[in-house]
């Protein structure tokens, strides 16, 4: 058992574990032995057993395509682990055919075993995690991954994805401590409960943190920290929780929007479990929202845009499936969020700590959660406020940061925006103090022009920063949205008339022509359901929910809207949507032409033409209805 326990103190990601989970692996390792020549492995056929730790020797693996020629290979020495990728992303087949190519040794560790590991321990997930993300960036070993398994199977795990909720998904029951609790006991209950994650609660109960194995290494054991303080005083403060009821995907999504690996599930008012990120993805292996991971492993700007360029694939093949476009709209946008998070980072460790705390923000289409796949950067910085002699600096460090941020994204595929609604742009980086009185007097000093020009700053999110300046930004929005501000209002309104559907005097689609091509102006189509329901949601005081669709969900709840109205509109804009990245997809994939919004008419079905005229005409009704409700006073 000594010398097996030396090799895994040696050998990656075995030697990040706790001594004593390695002792324990130590005694599950079986010894064996290869001639030289044996098949291991066997493509696509094979289901493993368990991964291959090659202790001397090696092994040669490939993939085969359909001539039986060898592609990609690759020589697995000492030290290599084989079979991992296959167990957690491949439902245990083989992706490749693997030989031993010399008298080899090896370790084999039970398949039960490895995945208890990668489920218990988040970093030795990640090693395989990572591993698997670097590798899909090749355009082979992704061709040769996609084919391992029937399309069919594809399929059935992106419905599956959509279509499950939480509740089908098995969720780990929660191990909780008091937050006096010293935190040595904290770890010795961790481990014999075996879970690599505890929740911390206080007098009432409530859960306040929570803390990991890499908690306890990081902040207690490289921090030298007495194990005999209270857990409290290094745990992790950020709660985020999940309805049972919700679905797999927008547990995923959400994991990644809050950048947190641990999500409490909360039945009938009471917390029942906690969902692992890592788990989810594991179990969700061919489902695009496992790209997401391998975009967080991505390592330069080069790999970020070939990712980019990975993404009207993934929309194609979400929207042949009959997926939602609200939720294709999510993925897209996440994506882009993690992306932009990536190059934020590595702007600041090339600029060196920001010298105030501050957040990026996104505007627009961005800002709810609504991309398409043609777009452009939307995006603004606030910083907080600071004396007097640190202004100038801290303006010049932000303006810096913006311009080298919004370089990268536009090298990514997220070009500049043609009317500079950029942070790059002084006027749109300022501090707190500036931006609410930005907001104020917009509100205050309502202007035909400024509703028209401005309308994009009241659907903003935070992407990065301290979100605590976001939250003080957004109250001080809805205190100033309680006064009486009619013309705003219907300056708003007006906003939302300005564009009509294209609709003829005889209730055709009106197009125009455009390189002989008869086309119309999908998002301009579009737009008046996108105004006319923020203008209720700035009326009601919920803008801070953030999509169309959210926003119509909640403005239904209210009684501003009824469920046949609620219907019409959510129909009409997800119809509209789904029509306009199928179109944005075909015209990268198929046309290999940059993505826009026209849509050929001469390309549309009978019946896509008839249920858009039915659209357009419910667009015109309730553009009536708001001309009645906020203008009928000014008329």
């Amino acid at each position: 058992m000594s010398d097996k326990l030396t090799f895994l103190k040696n050998t990656a990601p075995f030697n990040g574990l706790p001594e004593n989970v390695q002792v324990e692996i130590s005694t599950l390792l079986e010894e064996r032995s290869y001639p030289i020549e044996t098949k291991v492995f066997e493509q696509g056929i094979q289901k493993l057993k368990g991964i291959q730790i090659i202790e001397t020797g090696n092994f040669e693996t490939f993939f085969l395509d359909h001539n039986k020629a060898k592609r990609k290979p690759e020589t697995y020495l000492a030290g290599s682990i084989c079979g991992g990728i296959s167990i957690l992303f491949n439902k245990r087949k083989s992706l490749k055919t693997v030989i031993a190519t010399a008298g080899t040794h090896t370790y084999f560790l039970p398949r039960k075993d490895f995945k208890r590991i990668c489920t218990e321990y988040e970093e030795f997930f990640d090693f395989f995690a990572n591993d698997f993300g670097k590798r899909m960036l090749d355009d082979e070993y992704a061709h040769f991954y996609r084919n391992n398994s029937t399309l069919e199977d594809n399929y059935l795990v992106v419905d599956q994805l959509y279509s499950s909720t939480i509740k089908s998904v098995s969720y780990r029951n929660i191990i909780e401590s008091h937050e006096s609790t010293p935190i040595f006991e904290v770890a010795k209950k961790m481990s014999e409960q075996k879970t690599s994650c505890l929740f911390v609660t206080n007098n009432e109960n409530q859960f306040i943190g929570f803390v990991t194995d890499i908690t306890l290494r990081d902040r207690v054991i490289a921090g030298q920290i007495s194990s005999k303080e209270p857990i409290s005083s290094v745990m992790d403060d950020e709660i985020v929780s999940i309805s049972a009821d919700a679905y797999v995907y927008e547990a995923i999504l959400l994991m990644f929007s809050s950048k947190s690996r641990y999500l409490l599930v909360e039945d009938d008012g009471k917390f029942v479990g906690f969902l692992s990120r890592n788990r989810l993805l594991s179990e969700q292996t061919k489902s695009p929202l496992v790209f997401i991971q391998s975009v967080k492993s991505a390592t330069n700007i080069d790999e970020l845009k070939s990712k980019w360029q990975k993404v009207p694939g993934i929309v194609a093949q979400l929207l042949e499936r009959g997926v939602h476009a609200e939720i294709v709209n999510q993925v897209i946008t996440t994506i882009a969020d993690t992306i932009s998070n990536k190059i934020i980072e590595d702007v600041i460790r090339k600029l060196g700590p920001p010298p105030a705390k501050f957040v990026f923000m996104v505007l627009g289409s961005e800002g709810r959660k609504e991309l398409s796949l043609k777009t452009d950067q939307d995006n603004a910085i606030i910083y907080e406020d600071t004396s007097e002699d640190q202004r100038a600096m801290v303006r010049t460090y932000f303006l810096d940061f913006a311009t080298q941020v919004s370089d990268k994204l536009n090298y990514v595929g997220f070009v500049y925006c043609d009317g500079d609604y950029m942070a790059t742009n002084p006027n749109w980086t300022h501090s707190l103090s500036h931006w609410k009185y930005n907001y104020k007097n917009w509100i205050e000093e309502a202007l035909p022009e400024a509703a028209v020009k401005f309308a994009a700053f009241f659907d903003c999110r935070a992407i990065y920063g301290d979100l605590e300046i976001m939250q003080n930004l957004r109250e001080f929005v809805d205190e100033e949205l309680k006064k009486p501000i009619e013309k705003f209002y219907v300056y708003l309104a007006k906003n939302a008339l300005l564009y009509e559907p294209p609709l003829t005097y005889f209730r055709n689609i009106k197009t125009q022509k455009i390189e002989s091509k008869e086309v119309f102006d999908i998002k301009t189509a579009m737009t008046p359901i996108v105004d006319l329901v923020r203008v209720y949601a700035l009326q009601n005081r919920i803008f801070q929910r953030e999509n169309t669709g959210e926003r119509l969900r909640q403005l239904k709840d209210l009684g501003v809207f009824n469920q046949t109205q609620y219907n019409e509109l959510t129909q009409s804009y997800y119809y509209l949507m789904g029509l306009r990245l199928k179109n944005q997809a075909d015209q990268i994939i198929k046309h290999q032409v940059s993505p826009n919004n026209l849509i050929e008419i001469n390309n549309l079905t009978k019946i896509e033409k008839v249920t858009l005229i039915e659209i357009f005409k419910t667009i015109l009704n309730f553009q009536s209805g708001i001309k009645m409700k906020f203008t009928n006073s000014l008329i």
